[in-house]
């Protein structure tokens, strides 16, 4: 490891190990120094792959000192402790999202984070995509002129299949479901490339309720939502007027056939439409396409100022090692890194607050 690396141990090896692991080494900022699994006999076999130490023991994890950060990549019920602990210890922490299982664990780690000093990453790596930066870019510019309406339709077959196995992803207490896999990006999105949600209303839906046992005894319920349709308000960073602006949000796992993952803006001097309906990659296959008023749709050329220096066969990659770039680099210039904890916080309130009205019926204020 060289002296102006950042070492950074990686919990979670299935992410973490065929995305966060290529990501580390392709950062010139950071390298990998250790892994941690809870199993001891598939943390061994990933030390094998990989030829890095790794230890079950989070606390002998932390006591290394090459370990001066740490990715979290594990189901979404054990990522609050972990980085609770991680903090403690006076290490850097990079989550993968959502962040925690509800707002009052978000905003303890936030808290705890700034009390510590540490700096703390999440993994909305849509903000290190060349096409959403571009969108981002335009937006503010103003080439909608006044929006006038959202709609964000993110449709996937990913557990369509009813013979796919149960696992924690079919339960809503360990972050299970559409909101924290799917919702908690799409959150951030609107937040990032509109501006703060100021109000929403949901309706959540399990469509398959049963799934079988892994081990084949059974079948086991699903209470974790796998399609929500919300309604939202946004305070538009790039209005003039500072109205409120509509917004529609469809999220699905269970859509076969979807048509994958597309965001349309529609304004008083033209629409942006950005989307991509490669269900097998969500970052490669996005085009952005726009109109100013009184024209022809047509397809806007890539900016080459957000071209990836080096692209690989799993698309994923190179967006996090992007984003795994400015967290180290927030770390080495003790800036605040965004997006960070309080943009996890933000998605979490949004994720709670669907929840709510999904069971009271109401439209809430954020």
């Amino acid at each position: 490891m060289k002296a102006s690396q950042l070492g950074v141990a990686i919990a979670g090896l299935g992410f973490g190990e065929k995305v966060h692991l290529p990501a580390l080494y392709a950062c010139p900022a950071t390298t990998p120094v250790a892994l941690w699994h809870p199993q001891n006999e598939k943390l061994q076999q990933s030390c094998s792959r990989t030829g890095l130490w790794g230890s079950s023991n989070f606390k002998e994890l932390l006591a290394n000192p090459e370990v001066e950060a740490l990715i979290i990549a594990t189901p979404p019920g054990a990522r609050f402790q972990l980085a609770k602990q991680t903090l403690l210890a006076g290490k850097h922490v990079l989550l993968e999202k959502p962040i925690a299982l509800n707002s009052t664990e978000a905003l303890q780690l936030e808290q705890l984070a700034l009390a510590q000093g540490c700096c703390c990453a999440i993994n909305f790596e849509y903000r290190a995509v060349p096409a959403f930066q571009q969108l981002a870019e335009l937006l503010r510019a103003g080439w909608l002129g006044e929006p006038w309406l959202v709609r964000f339709d993110w449709l996937m077959e990913s557990r369509s299949d009813p013979k796919r196995p149960w696992n924690w992803y079919a339960q809503q207490e360990l972050g299970g479901g559409v909101l924290g896999a799917l919702g908690s990006h799409a959150f951030d999105m609107m937040e990032w490339l509109v501006g703060p949600i100021v109000a929403l209303q949901a309706q959540l839906s399990v469509a398959i309720k049963e799934r079988p046992m892994p081990n084949g005894n059974g079948f086991a319920a699903v209470d974790a939502a796998d399609t929500a349709l919300i309604q939202m308000q946004l305070q538009p960073h790039w209005s003039a007027s500072k109205q409120f602006l509509s917004a529609q949000l469809a999220l699905s796992s269970v859509a076969r056939q979807g048509r994958g993952c597309w965001l349309e803006f529609y304004g008083s001097e033209g629409t942006l439409v950005l989307g991509s309906s490669n269900q097998a990659d969500y970052v490669h296959g996005f085009g952005l396409q726009g109109c100013r008023k009184g024209e022809a749709m047509a397809a806007i050329p890539n900016n080459p100022a957000f071209r990836y220096n080096r692209t690989w066969e799993d698309g994923r990659i190179a967006p996090v090692a992007r984003l795994i770039g400015w967290w180290a680099e927030a770390i080495r210039e003790a800036k605040p890194m965004v997006p960070g904890l309080l943009e996890g916080l933000q998605s979490q309130i949004a994720m709670d607050a669907c929840q709510s009205s999904d069971l009271s019926g109401n439209r809430l204020l954020l």
